[in-house]
């Protein structure tokens, strides 16, 4: 199993404990807002199976049928995941909607929080965790996932504080007012990871920083070489794809040209991990003098 299955397979047992948790303290309150908390638990538990299964899919090697990989299945899971962080949110101000027709005082509270903390305490240890490998294995899965528990993590704080304000208070309808503040907090969550993912899905660039370090390579590797031109970068998951046209003397061997893609290739996978390149080598006939990389 590799590591970011094993991170995968991690989020589930964590979103099974969290979910235990909050709806454990939920049981011993009767709060709307806990009972927030715990409706957008069950979300985290079910986008880690839908990341899971992506990243089991994304693995995969290419074959006749998916000649540029699996990688793509990642992002799919990450869409799932803001749809169901959308649909986590409609339910929660549905809740709270009904409990602000009929505001209830809670019972047990200190208790409940006290295990809700325990509960946020165990998300936030994980999300760091997600976010940070994932980056580091460049997983959009992972990512995804642990800016959901972030968001989680935050909108738990403030279900804490919020409760602990209506029980000084007395003010029991501040419980269901609380969740209706959640639900939009976890709204615009699902609605930044949706928008990130879709990039994906449609073939994002790399970034501009990105972008000038492979300029960069191209540039220091191809001497020898007249030009290059038509450069292109995408995202698909753990993979880079870059594309470009390299000019050449007419006069120059086959085998001279294939040295000097040999070392730009070597250089950018050198520099970006799961960099897939494609050159396609031209006569200085074909020379464009503009979106120029090698002169």
């Amino acid at each position: 199993m590799t590591h970011t299955l094993r991170l995968a397979a991690g989020s589930l047992v964590v979103g099974f404990i969290v979910l235990a948790l909050k709806a454990l303290a939920w049981r011993m309150t009767g709060s709307v807002a806990l009972l927030s908390d715990a409706l957008e638990s069950t979300v985290n538990v079910a986008t880690a199976v839908a990341a899971l299964i992506a990243i089991r899919i994304a693995a995969r090697p290419a074959d006749a049928n998916h000649p540029y990989g699996h990688h793509k299945a990642e992002f799919f899971s990450a869409v799932l995941e803001g749809v169901m962080i959308i649909v986590a949110a409609l339910l929660i101000l549905r809740e709270a909607y009904h409990g602000l027709l009929a505001p209830r005082a809670l019972e047990a509270p200190l208790e409940g929080l006290l295990v809700n903390g325990l509960a946020s305490v165990i998300n936030g240890g994980w999300c760091w965790t997600l976010i940070r490998r994932g980056r580091a294995l460049r997983s959009p899965a992972l990512v995804a996932d642990g800016w959901h528990l972030f968001s989680d993590v935050v909108s738990s704080i403030g279900v804490t504080f919020g409760v602990l304000i209506a029980i000084v208070t007395g003010w029991a309808i501040l419980d269901p007012a609380l969740a209706c503040l959640v639900a939009l907090n976890i709204l615009w969550s699902g609605w930044k990871v949706m928008t990130q993912s879709l990039s994906g899905l449609l073939d994002e660039a790399v970034d501009d920083e990105m972008l000038g370090r492979i300029r960069g390579l191209i540039s220091a590797e191809a001497t020898g070489a007249l030009e290059a031109h038509d450069l292109r970068t995408r995202h698909a998951g753990r993979a880079t794809f870059v594309e470009f046209h390299l000019v050449v003397p007419g006069a120059m061997t086959v085998s001279d040209a294939h040295d000097i893609c040999d070392r730009i290739e070597k250089a950018i996978k050198a520099e970006v991990e799961g960099a897939v390149i494609t050159i396609h080598v031209e006569p200085e006939a074909k020379a464009k003098q503009h979106g120029v990389v090698v002169l």
